[in-house]
């Protein structure tokens, strides 16, 4: 069974940062490109960011370039967000997953998400 567990998210101040993790088992991560989606208060989903099998590749939403990095270490099975300069609109639930991402709705595997909360 496939199994993605974001960690790392949490209450930080405008101009803070966070580190995101996203834990895999059941399967090999350095097979799949794997993807950050978040989803605000009251908002739809909306695309993060993208990272392909060998890192060699990455893309941002217009939003968040600049501020956040994606990584993985296929090693450790893990996907990490690098979120820096946290602004208030970035407050939202965030998903990592190795399914795709069509029309605003996820499918395949996704897992439970973790929430960011950006407030003074």
């Amino acid at each position: 069974e496939v199994q993605l567990v974001e960690s790392g998210g949490g209450l930080v101040q405008p101009g803070g940062s966070l580190r995101l993790s996203c834990a895999a088992s059941g399967f090999n991560l350095s097979t799949s490109p794997m993807r950050w989606v978040r989803q605000a208060p009251g908002k739809g989903l909306e695309w993060v960011s993208t990272i392909n099998r060998d890192s060699s590749s990455t893309s941002y939403a217009d939003s968040v370039k600049g501020r956040f990095t994606i990584s993985r270490d296929n090693a450790k099975n893990t996907l990490y967000l690098q979120m820096n300069s946290l602004r208030p609109e970035d407050t939202a639930v965030y998903y990592c997953g190795s399914g795709t991402f069509i029309r605003g709705r996820r499918y395949g595997d996704w897992g439970q998400g973790t929430q960011v909360t950006v407030s003074s």
